[in-house]
């Protein structure tokens, strides 16, 4: 009798629809010396949890981090960052806007200016030519959409 309820609550624990009292049942009877030759491979499972209850865990687990964060040093850098800003937009912003009193010296210096955008701009250019000769490839291969539109029409014949 006892065997058939065994076999019944590994049926259902296998189903997973045992309660916690009939895993206890289940614990108990695999811990036993004698476990029938059928049931053998479900003692070591049930004695590892046993076993694995009663472990514990021994070391000390931090709960509490170390780390002491001085927020002194935020006032004192955004002090400095302050100061820098302050000065460094004071001496920047001088007033200076880049203009000449003598028209001649501003003339040479636009016609410098110029003159540098345009190198720039025919080195870019001269770059810029290749695409001509992607422009030659793609009209060949327009002639080869018209063979294909000949050679269909002559097939459908």
């Amino acid at each position: 009798m006892v065997l058939d309820n065994i076999e019944k609550l590994l049926e259902k624990y296998e189903n997973g629809e045992t309660s916690l009292k009939e895993e206890q049942q289940l614990k108990y009877y695999f811990t036993q010396e004698t476990v029938p030759p059928h049931l053998e491979m479900y003692k070591p499972m049930f004695t590892y949890f046993l076993v694995n209850k009663q472990e514990q865990f021994t070391k000390d687990v931090p709960l509490k981090t170390n780390r002491n964060f001085n927020y002194k040093w935020i006032s004192v850098a955004a002090l400095v960052a302050l100061m820098l800003g302050f000065y460094f937009g004071t001496t920047l912003n001088t007033g200076e806007l880049g203009t000449y009193e003598d028209p001649q010296l501003a003339f040479n210096e636009f016609s410098k200016s110029m003159e540098m955008i345009s190198s720039k701009f025919n080195k870019g250019a001269s770059t810029v030519g290749y695409l001509n000769e992607v422009n030659k490839g793609t009209s060949a291969l327009g002639y080869l959409n018209e063979v294909e539109n000949t050679t269909s029409i002559i097939f459908k014949n």
